[in-house]
């Protein structure tokens, strides 16, 4: 089976701009065996990895990157390991969906916590709780007064911020009321992802810059490279949307683009004039209309603003530019007073969804294995995805991959181009009707 469409990201992610500067591991070349191998280092797949070497420590473990780690979709994020379900129902079957969903989430950040640890990983990982806004009083009544609700059957703290103490907590007077929750961590996601990478335990091997061009599964698989290949009798993908190229999930993903933009460090006379010292991270009440936020440990500030449909996952530079300009003026209106704050950073990563929320997870093949479609939550869904994937394919009795086959399999598609059509008429349908949480 050829590959023909690679991963084409822009090289303009801000996140991995800030780090000091990181020698990729060498490529793949020549024939090379091993006993494992995992596609795909981002979390999913840099979680199923070491998880393979803790269970199989004499085994031989390839992990196969297409670009280097923490410039793929996982280093590009907002930098945010959420621990709480998006959207809380109040019934019985929806709260005990949630409760999984947290029991899975709060595995992941406490593997993250262990890892980042023992490793001495400096990624700007905090405990600083997230922000989830209304900037309407329609939004804070249909959105923040429900989810207040909802937390309150679950039984998790929150705290309720409005007015002067909001604005005060978030050096802006653009939001109406918040709900503070205080699990969850945040991050400089490129430094997560590089330093997950450059840890990994000795029995595994990481192969950067190399895309797999082709692909075969007949007494084992073989991965072609352009200038090598690697054979290995099991395999767990972890490519996330690209794993239809590998014949999975097909037609069943929906390919997002998502927009990002970092400014240069706030001056000392800009700090005082802002006001805030500590590093916050913002959700909005709706994430068709609304702008993700975060104020970083380095006094920069990250507007994420922008999803659209984007089936060829790629998009043009002039795109790009044509975001940092809109950004710049998102920013001005949030906050007041740092005009000369620029964006010094804008980039775009790609994201992929599935019609019914579910996860590409399992065995999709007698020697396969998925951890993939993360849906928009890649930290603690691909952590917990992967590790949980390499339980599976080991035969490791944990209780979570239960929670995980509860989901189902993503569901089909309509074809193109009537997919099109309809996704293109939801977005703008969903940007006009909540236009209000703008």
């Amino acid at each position: 089976m050829r590959i023909t469409r690679l991963p084409g990201d822009d090289r303009a992610n801000g996140w991995s701009a800030i780090l000091p500067p990181r020698s990729p591991n060498p490529p793949l070349a020549g024939e090379v065996r091993a006993d494992w191998v995992v596609v795909g280092a981002g979390y999913a797949g840099l979680g199923a990895a070491r998880r393979l070497a803790e269970l199989h420590p004499a085994a031989r473990i390839a992990l196969i990157e297409a670009g280097e780690a923490g410039e793929n979709a996982s280093g590009r994020n907002s930098g945010f390991a959420i621990d709480l379900p998006h959207n809380v129902g109040s019934s019985l079957d929806e709260l005990d969906g949630s409760h999984r969903f947290m029991r899975r989430a709060r595995f992941a950040i406490g593997e993250l916590d262990r890892v980042i640890e023992a490793e001495g990983i400096a990624c700007d990982w905090s405990a600083d709780g997230k922000y989830h806004t209304a900037v309407s009083e329609r939004g804070r009544r249909e959105v923040l007064e429900p989810f207040a609700r909802e937390l309150e059957a679950l039984g998790e703290p929150y705290e309720w911020i409005e007015g002067g103490a909001l604005r005060a907590a978030l050096g802006s007077p653009h939001f109406t009321a918040a709900i503070r929750t205080p699990g969850g961590r945040l991050m400089n996601p490129a430094a997560l992802c590089r330093g997950l990478a450059d840890s990994l335990p000795k029995n595994v091997t990481l192969y950067e810059n190399s895309p797999v061009t082709a692909f075969e599964n007949s007494n084992g698989v073989t991965l072609t490279t352009p200038d090598g290949s690697l054979r290995a009798p099991k395999m767990i993908l972890a490519a996330n949307g690209f794993a239809e190229r590998f014949g999975a999930f097909r037609g069943r993903f929906l390919h997002l683009v998502a927009h990002a933009s970092l400014t240069r460090p706030l001056t000392e006379a800009e700090r005082a004039r802002y006001g805030v010292t500590r590093p916050w991270g913002l959700t909005p009440a709706n994430a068709f209309a609304g702008i993700t936020m975060r104020h970083t440990n380095d006094h920069r500030i990250l507007i994420r603003q922008g999803l659209s449909y984007c089936p060829s996952q790629r998009f043009p530079e002039a795109g790009r530019r044509a975001v940092a300009r809109r950004h710049k003026r998102l920013f001005d209106a949030r906050f007041p007073g740092l005009d000369a704050v620029e964006m010094a950073h804008t980039w775009s990563g790609f994201v992929c969804l599935s019609r019914n929320a579910a996860p590409g997870f399992g065995r999709v093949a007698p020697n396969i294995w998925a951890a993939t479609c993360q849906n928009a939550v890649g930290v603690t869904k691909g952590t917990f995805g992967g590790i949980l994937a390499a339980d599976m394919a080991s035969g490791e009795d944990n209780p979570l991959i239960a929670d995980m086959e509860s989901l189902g399999t993503p569901s089909p598609l309509p074809p193109r181009p009537f997919l099109d059509m309809g996704v293109r008429a939801r977005f703008a349908r969903e940007l006009w009707r909540n236009r209000h949480e703008a």
